[in-house]
């Protein structure tokens, strides 16, 4: 583990799951704090302005970091909380790290938890280990063809150059496994319609994408997980929020 993911993990789980926000902040933030988080404003003082009246309101708390990735100066976390023994949600972390590593900037997207996709699989159950990190720079590259080619210019005909017709496993609450599963959904119009991506990064067989989308009017920040195998893709998660109005975000905004 490095001192880059070892800062990010200690933010979350120092500072939000056990409780000690203010030395967390000390300890594993730099010289400035880029905040994009809803309601959140930017540097320490702004962290605490939100989370200290978080932590009072929430004293039973339990963090699981699921999956996490590193790229550069970049980490990622996908994380399952549960709040008072009952309440659930999933959260999706980005995280840039200074020259010292320490945090500087942070995206995120939270969303209620506790559902299942039509296979059976929750929201963040699945492979975690990262593997094939030789094949790092094209995998990244096939996901980034496949966010233009399918997800923005929504040509789900050629899914099948991207996505394992026999192996896909889908995280996604409304859509069941399989590539035939997810273009009928996509063709149908049910699917994210997908503007842009504003971050991809990626080690070894996991890849991530941060981009802006519109489901049924409403503009949305996504995080989607792909997993790759042979160059296929062979397993996605997914985590949305919809986007707030520029004077409810209380920073610069999602992105």
């Amino acid at each position: 583990m490095t001192a880059k993911l070892d800062n990010a993990l200690g933010l979350y789980k120092e500072g939000i799951r056990d409780g000690n926000a203010r030395a967390a902040l000390d300890k594993y933030l730099g010289d400035r704090y880029t905040q994009h988080s809803t309601g959140v404003a930017d540097g320490k003082e702004g962290f605490l302005a939100f989370f200290e009246p978080f932590l009072a309101r929430n004293p039973v708390r339990d963090i699981e970091v699921v999956r996490a990735i590193e790229d550069g100066s970049y980490v990622f976390c996908h994380a399952a909380q549960t709040l008072g023994g009952t309440t659930k949600w999933v959260t999706t972390d980005l995280f840039d790290t200074d020259a010292e590593d320490r945090i500087v900037e942070h995206w995120d997207t939270i969303a209620p938890g506790g559902t299942r996709s039509p296979s059976g699989h929750t929201q963040t159950d699945g492979a975690t280990k990262v593997t094939d990190l030789e094949r790092t720079a094209a995998n990244k590259a096939k996901v980034a063809e496949f966010a233009v080619v399918v997800l923005q210019v929504g040509d789900y005909g050629r899914a099948g150059e991207f996505i394992s017709a026999d192996t896909y496993i889908q995280h996604n609450s409304l859509i069941a496994d399989g590539l035939k599963a997810f273009r009928e959904l996509a063709e149908a119009g049910k699917t994210v319609s997908y503007q842009k991506v504003h971050r991809l990064i990626g080690q070894g067989n996991f890849v991530v994408t941060f981009g802006e989308g519109n489901l049924a009017g409403t503009p949305l920040a996504v995080f989607d997980i792909y997993r790759l195998a042979d160059g296929q893709i062979v397993e996605h998660w997914d985590n949305m929020e919809p986007i707030s109005a520029p004077d409810e975000a209380n920073n610069g905004g999602k992105f």
